[in-house]
């Protein structure tokens, strides 16, 4: 119930669904006061958050800093892998398929072959609340061993539906005992995620991949003109938000 419950407030957690509904209000209600408020409320809204000055700067005070390569002095056991960055549906299956968020693969690669960490653990199943698709850590480990990562290296979480899921699973796996660990993720979703490996009882330092902010900006196309981007980003941060909220009260965090 509550894997459903979460999927359904994720999908409304965008400011493009709620101007949509705005302008839909505004084409059904009656009485032209109220049909001109609903208009103005729905154009501020598109206008808010499609700015991308605005939402670079809510998304670079969210996502937790890049580490640079130099500043990581210590040697980890595991690199906890997060999926969420393949389709799973697309054919044929003799493939992988990536999409945003390869950097967490890509990074993970580089850490193993830099020797930073010895083994990966590639953590997720299937996220979907309808289809079940393939399981994504089944396909990673397909692209880690063609990167060049030895398969007596990898180790698979496949079961899990969420983050939550994953980090208890993967307690279950290897304890809590099993040395220095490493998560990685993308550098918006990892506050999340680390709590989740917190309350599993898994200490963890972190690694964040796959940024959605660029260095501030202040030239006329970045502050006036209204991108699609700035949507999306705004609809990660919001789904995050919720799924923090939501996690907090199922008692996960």
């Amino acid at each position: 119930m509550f894997f459903t419950l979460s999927k359904i407030l994720g999908y409304l957690a965008s400011p493009l669904v709620w101007v949509s509904l705005l302008f839909i209000g505004a084409l059904l209600i009656r009485g032209k006061q109220k049909r001109r408020k609903l208009l103005v409320t729905g154009l501020s809204t598109l206008i808010f958050f499609s700015n991308e000055f605005i939402s670079n700067e809510v998304m670079l005070l969210w996502e937790i800093p890049a580490t640079p390569y130099a500043d990581v002095v210590k040697h980890y056991n595991y690199g906890i892998l997060l999926t969420g960055v393949t389709s799973t549906d697309t054919q044929p299956d003799d493939r992988v398929y990536f999409q945003r968020g390869a950097d967490r693969v890509v990074h993970t690669v580089d850490l193993y072959k830099r020797g930073i960490i010895s083994r990966i653990l590639i953590a997720g199943g299937s996220g979907r609340l309808v289809t079940e698709g393939r399981r994504e850590a089944d396909d990673i480990f397909k692209a880690l061993v063609l990167m060049g990562v030895d398969s007596v290296d990898l180790e698979i979480e496949n079961e899990s539906r969420n983050t939550y899921e994953s980090a208890v699973n993967v307690e279950k796996m290897i304890g809590k005992e099993a040395g220095e660990l490493l998560l990685i993720t993308s550098a918006y979703h990892m506050r999340r995620s680390r709590a989740c490996f917190h309350k599993a009882g898994l200490t963890v330092d972190v690694f964040s991949t796959d940024f959605h902010t660029h260095p501030r900006m202040f030239t006329p196309d970045v502050l006036f003109i209204p991108k699609v981007d700035a949507l999306l980003n705004w609809q990660r941060l919001i789904k995050e938000w919720v799924g923090i909220m939501a996690y907090k009260l199922a008692g996960y965090l």
